[in-house]
């Protein structure tokens, strides 16, 4: 029975997030469908990180296993056929059957991009937060410093039963480039809503409205209602997922 990894990259504006859902529509829920098709039988995914509603991804991995061995350009051609252009399948492989895109995945890097100019732009108001702010870059950074390293963040995450909020980050800074300041994350895994709960945090830190170096105390207080404003879905990316 082979195993099949397919590379997926997305626009999340119209989605309510990948997890399937009967009620919504969502990228898993188009994508099933989809290999349904091109299989002959219902598909079970799963996937390297369930992004939110209107989160976007650059870089998205899905596997599945079917009992029908089938040409990898042919399920390329036919997915890119019947989801693009919001979903767009960017490699098809046969992998090893021990594969999972949820558990062999060894890292997982977001991007989120605030858009600091005067105004709002209108081309960019699906993939940028906009705050006409001047902000301080190296408090943002100092900030985003304290995050490194294993931590039980249960302050920045949407507490799922019977999971543990304890995540390791192995990377956390911030870059300017023009009008736009963009936040730069990775780690092992991340529990829900926790890179938006960092972002929010970092953005008042660069308004001058949160001590950097409180970043500690918020971690230690594992309380939700400590952390700052949650940003937005629209300026997040799930920019890579790495493997061994």
């Amino acid at each position: 029975m082979p195993t099949y990894r397919v590379d997926l990259s997305y626009d999340g504006t119209g989605f309510h997030g990948y997890a399937k859902n009967l009620d919504v529509r969502t990228v898993q829920g188009e994508v099933e469908p989809a290999l349904e098709k091109v299989f002959g039988h219902p598909v079970d995914t799963v996937c390297a990180g369930r992004t939110d509603a209107g989160v976007h991804a650059r870089h998205q991995v899905i596997s599945f296993s079917s009992e029908v061995s089938m040409d990898t350009n042919r399920i390329h051609r036919s997915l890119t056929a019947m989801l693009g252009p919001e979903i767009v399948a960017l490699d098809v492989v046969v992998v090893a059957d021990d594969f999972s895109a949820r558990f062999s995945a060894t890292m997982r890097a977001y991007r989120y991009r605030v858009l600091t100019g005067p105004k709002p732009d209108p081309l960019r108001r699906f993939t940028t937060w906009h705050q006409p702010y001047d902000f301080d870059l190296d408090a943002m950074n100092r900030a985003a410093g304290h995050l490194v390293g294993e931590h039980d963040f249960a302050s920045f995450c949407r507490q799922a039963p019977n999971r543990t909020s304890v995540r390791t980050v192995l990377s956390a800074s911030w870059v300017r480039s023009e009008d736009l300041c963009e936040f730069e994350i990775s780690a092992r895994a991340f529990c829900q809503q926790m890179v938006r709960s960092i972002t929010g945090l970092c953005v008042e830190v660069g308004r001058g409205r949160f001590d950097p170096d409180s970043v500690p105390a918020v971690i230690e207080a594992r309380d939700r209602h400590v952390a700052p404003q949650i940003a937005p879905p629209l300026g997040l990316v799930l920019w890579e997922v790495a493997f061994h």
